[in-house]
């Protein structure tokens, strides 16, 4: 891919044009914009291995990839076991500085795909899109951290006490695998910058739902299908009948949502099933809502259709929700004045998604999400990232970086 002249990334970068005149760090949109090849080339290197959540071999490959480019920059990089067995190892890594803020960036190597999607459906440049799985959930994201920190070296920018980029292995499952770690590193920093993709067309997270996961678990017993059924105990029957209640949930919308995602039930066509289980997303803008949702699935549980199975109710705690705060609007404020100085709108606002930067809030730290290229279709084999938000964003987040050196953060609440 051809590089940009300045004078074509300012033009591009003008596309959404605001009333006062763009007055850009020119050194830094110059480092940017040269910083596009590489950047790209990067992040279509990755994208084209497999790193699903539990994919140890093919995270590893990628963690190694980005290690090597961390090294490189003179980070102190340190591999940290992950905190449950059958994931990879988290990266951390650290630049250390002449100032006083403690900045911290979170991004995440794994993906919702599955092993042989990248052969499948590679990495490809559509116009201004990038498609391919976790191009956006985020693997670009990751990618323009760790190119932010190629930008503040080349630039020699060192105010800063020290700059922590956390690459961890497990944040689609909750981040199972980095609890201890997350929590021990939002303690010794000043503020959060998560990688997660901005939603298009050019909006940062300021808010996000929680994120649970509630399986509800049904015990039978087998029996031959065929010969005496009438010994079994049904447990996908029981199943069904406790799925009876489901639509006095809300499925869609900005509020509460309970989805089913998961089923199982059964081993063989010719057995009564012993076991069913169906399992839910459940996203929360208040934490309540969660307890609301378990005390109706366990007042459900106690009544069984089937005589002789039990149900009962499973709960996996993800991520609190990332609610409106102080703090977060702050950043976000800083953020849309820095897009201003290139031409640009910034947009705020929400989603479903849940992220580390609910952690962060929850720990009192201000925190600013979706700082990753913008996109959409997360999750999907439409995925992508919008190639016109590349630079634009890169340079928003080098420049958020060293504001905040400079500045400090918001203060703790």
């Amino acid at each position: 891919m051809q590089s940009l002249s300045l004078a074509g990334a300012v033009a591009l970068l003008a596309a959404v044009a605001t009333p006062a005149a763009a007055k850009p760090d020119a050194k830094l949109l110059a480092a940017a914009t040269a910083a596009r090849p590489e950047q790209l080339k990067l992040l279509e290197t990755i994208v084209n291995i497999d790193s699903g959540t539990g994919d140890v071999a093919g995270g590893t490959k990628v963690g190694a990839i980005l290690i090597e480019q961390l090294k490189a920059l003179g980070a102190t990089v340190r591999t940290v076991p992950a905190e449950i067995p059958g994931l990879p190892d988290n990266i951390v890594a650290t630049v250390t500085g002449t100032g006083k803020t403690r900045i911290l960036m979170i991004g995440h190597l794994d993906t919702v795909f599955e092993p042989g999607t990248a052969a499948r459906w590679p990495y490809r440049v559509e116009g201004d899109r990038a498609h391919g799985p976790g191009v956006g959930d985020e693997k670009g994201g990751v990618v323009q951290g760790i190119t932010a920190l190629k930008l503040l070296k080349q630039l020699a920018f060192r105010d800063f006490a020290k700059i922590t980029i956390l690459i961890e292995s497990s944040e689609e499952r909750g981040s199972p695998g980095t609890r201890k770690l997350i929590a021990s590193l939002l303690a010794d920093h000043d503020v959060e910058l998560n990688l997660e993709p901005g939603d298009a067309p050019d909006k940062v997270t300021v808010w996000r739902k929680g994120s649970t996961v509630l399986t509800i678990d049904v015990t039978g017993k087998a029996a031959h299908a065929g010969v005496a059924p009438q010994d079994g105990r049904n447990a996908a029957v029981e199943l069904l009948h406790q799925l009876g209640d489901l639509d006095a949930f809300p499925h869609t919308g900005d509020g509460l949502t309970v989805n089913l995602t998961m089923m199982q039930a059964g081993k063989r066509n010719n057995i009564i099933p012993d076991h069913a289980s169906a399992t839910f997303s459940v996203r929360n803008r208040v934490p309540a809502q969660i307890e609301e949702v378990v005390a109706r699935l366990e007042k459900n549980a106690q009544t069984v259709a089937v005589p002789g199975t039990t149900a009962t109710i499973k709960r996996e705690a993800a991520y609190p929700p990332l609610a409106t705060n102080a703090a977060t609007d702050a950043l976000a404020s800083r953020a849309t004045a820095i897009y201003a100085d290139l031409g640009r709108k910034l947009g705020t606002g929400g989603n479903g998604g849940a992220s580390q930067s609910a952690l962060a809030a929850a720990a009192g730290l201000p925190a600013l999400d979706g700082l990753g290229p913008a996109g959409g279709n997360f999750h999907s084999d439409g995925e992508y990232i919008d190639l016109t938000t590349v630079t634009p964003r890169l340079y928003l987040l080098t420049a958020l970086i060293m504001q905040l050196g400079k500045q400090g953060a918001p203060p703790r609440y």
